[in-house]
């Protein structure tokens, strides 16, 4: 349950990989760049649902991979799974369009779709039937992530228009009371990880963990934001620096680890790996965006593209422009 939308639509508008760059007092990058490339890896096009475009999101052990993709005709956009060379649409909640956020190792999908009266819904697939989550009483939900025990954490909009994080379990969705803002992206290891603000204060990442939240902060600047935790308890996202460039980090623990860039200022973390191996994606000296993977204290370019998740096995899933347009990608390792 990783935004890469959001951020891959920065990048491609020249906001992230582009904007101004950050001032010398930025620190610079932590880890080495490794020899591990694109050329270790075979790129497959998972193709679409008719449409010109496609967004991949999350990808489970087995090698399921879920995301988004225009029908015929490129007027909506719906949910898929994809599973060896096949993607089936997964329909919507009677409305014009969905898409998929996460999934988890019993093949249970998590997303958001229109419903017939044109409102946003948090949604539920499993055995082909896609079951509405429903609202925090407001209009609007999204799911973003699911554990391996089907408990499902998002966001949504109260009866007075407030966003708050939700955990959906058991057939009840009930509110996080985190702060009065505050969204969750995903679940594992008995942690809740988003981010929440206080008043008038930028949102920062957090983790919550039975019923007590910790501010995870940031690197000296204003927002953070936590997207992905695995199996061990490690979260990753990004956090601002002073100058307020976006970097990845890697949380544990209490610590908050920078992971580097591939040579310039900025860099987002998008997913985690049972092993602890990070996605994402960030700028090069020359300002381009590339995807990377890091481990082991070495950040590798794995070229153009937005990586979002990655499995146990190493298969990464993202985005990668074709022909000017996004297209689901599976990065695969060449020894495979």
């Amino acid at each position: 349950m990783r935004p890469i939308r959001m951020f891959w639509t920065l990048a491609v508008a020249g906001l992230f990989a582009c904007g101004t760059e950050p001032t010398s007092s930025d620190s610079p990058p932590l880890t080495s760049v490794g020899q591990l490339s694109a050329a270790n890896y075979t790129r497959i096009d998972l193709g679409t649902l008719g449409g010109n475009v496609s967004e991949a999101e999350a990808i489970n052990n087995a090698g399921q991979v879920v995301g988004g993709s225009f029908t015929l005709g490129n007027q909506a956009e719906h949910a898929f799974l994809w599973y060896r060379g096949v993607m089936r649409d997964l329909g919507t909640l009677g409305g014009p369009s969905s898409f998929a956020s996460d999934i988890n190792a019993t093949g249970q999908v998590v997303g958001e779709s229109q419903t017939a009266s044109g409102e946003l819904h948090a949604f539920l697939w499993e055995n082909g039937v896609m079951r509405d989550l429903g609202t925090l009483g407001g209009s609007l939900s999204r799911a973003r992530g699911i554990n391996n025990e089907g408990q499902v954490v998002g966001f949504g909009t109260t009866a007075g228009g407030a966003t708050r994080a939700f955990l959906w379990e058991n057939g009840v969705m009930k509110r996080l009371d985190i702060t009065p803002y505050a969204r969750a992206f995903a679940i594992n290891a008995g942690l809740i990880v988003g981010d929440h603000r206080n008043q008038d204060h930028p949102p920062q990442a957090f983790v919550l963990k039975n019923g007590a939240v910790t501010g995870l902060g940031t690197f000296g600047g204003a927002r953070s934001l936590a997207v992905d935790v695995n199996l061990e308890g490690k979260v990753v996202g990004w956090a601002n620096t002073a100058s307020g460039a976006e970097r990845a980090f890697l949380w544990q623990n209490g610590v908050m680890k920078d992971l580097g860039t591939l040579g310039g200022k900025r860099s987002i973390a998008t997913g985690i790996s049972p092993l602890g191996h990070v996605v994402g994606f960030s700028n090069t000296s020359s300002g381009a965006s590339h995807g990377f993977v890091w481990q082991n204290d070495v950040i590798s370019d794995l070229g153009p593209g937005a990586p979002s998740d990655i499995n146990r096995a190493g298969w990464i899933v993202g985005i990668l422009q074709k022909n000017g347009s996004n297209r689901a990608t599976l990065w695969k390792p060449i020894s495979e």
